[in-house]
């Protein structure tokens, strides 16, 4: 279930890279790798 799911935020962090909020996607993106780790 993992899997999936990491693959559809790699790719919405990817299309948002570019876009507008980097900090907010930041965030995010560091509370999904404390859950990860």
């Amino acid at each position: 279930n993992y899997n999936p799911k990491r693959t559809k935020f790699r790719k919405q962090h990817r299309g948002r890279m570019k876009g507008i909020s980097f900090r907010g996607n930041h965030i995010c993106f560091g509370g999904y790798a404390l859950q990860a780790l």
